[in-house]
């Protein structure tokens, strides 16, 4: 018997969509360049001190980074999926899952250049050593500094009340401390001129001694014999606190 061509048609359709059933759904890749950040530096600097984002949560989105605390309560330092908070002690304390930051930057580091850095250098000439290296000055990068610090200078601050200064009044009385011939790890990131506001242009560092024990944000720096890996991150991904302190604060001021 002779098929009608609408059933031959009809035929194909089903075998059509029969088939492309079997394929697999296209998996979401989550990129491992992405630059994932909660909330803005303006707002912190403009004292918005609580955050609704736990250290579980920001897990998901990296294993690398900076940021700070609930109350503004001391310097975070995040390597190797390990969250540690620096307190105003200068002491290095692993962190709960279940806290939360008001402020973070991370990445899931994976470094595109690896490079020894064996003479002294202070941290201005080793940031502009860093820039020799770089493809751009137009995307992010991630940046992991582990070696000899001859000179280490940081700083942390302590957990704020409210209502809550502005964090330059904080930044007056911040606890400073120094670290001499010492091994350790500094972790941070270089943002483009265009990201100043909603983060630090320009190079922003933690530090952390190698045994995790202490450390701080870092103030000033001489490398002795280091190995710098670099981290070319071309995605920038960012949450927004959905609490009343960030709905209400001014925002509309120069960056800082």
């Amino acid at each position: 018997m002779e098929k009608h061509p609408f059933y031959t048609f009809l035929l194909i359709i089903i075998l059509s969509l029969a088939a492309s059933g079997c394929q697999p759904a296209p998996q979401l890749q989550t990129g491992e360049d992405t630059l994932f950040q909660y909330s803005t530096l303006a707002s912190l600097t403009a004292g918005v001190y609580d955050g609704d984002m736990t250290f579980a949560a920001l897990k998901q989105h990296g294993d690398f980074g900076v940021g700070t605390f609930n109350t503004l309560d001391g310097e975070m330092v995040q390597v190797d999926n390990q969250v540690y908070q620096i307190k105003a002690d200068g002491v290095a304390y692993p962190v709960d899952d279940a806290a939360k930051t008001p402020f973070a930057v991370v990445t899931s580091f994976a470094p595109d250049q690896t490079v020894n850095v064996t003479e002294l250098m202070d941290c201005e000439q080793l940031k502009t050593h860093i820039d020799g290296l770089l493809p751009s000055e137009n995307i992010p990068y991630a940046i992991k500094v582990t070696g000899i610090f001859r000179l280490m200078q940081t700083r942390s601050v302590p957990s704020q009340v409210k209502p809550y200064p502005p964090l330059a009044e904080v930044v007056k009385t911040q606890p400073t401390f120094e670290f001499r011939d010492v091994e350790g790890i500094m972790v941070g990131f270089r943002l483009p001129a265009y990201m100043a506001g909603v983060n630090a242009a320009g190079y922003h560092f933690h530090f952390i001694t190698t045994d995790k024990t202490s450390g701080g944000h870092v103030l000033s720096c001489e490398v002795q014999d280091v190995t710098v890996e670099i981290d070319h991150t071309d995605e920038w991904e960012m949450d927004l606190p959905s609490n009343q302190a960030f709905y209400k604060v001014d925002l509309s001021g120069d960056a800082p």
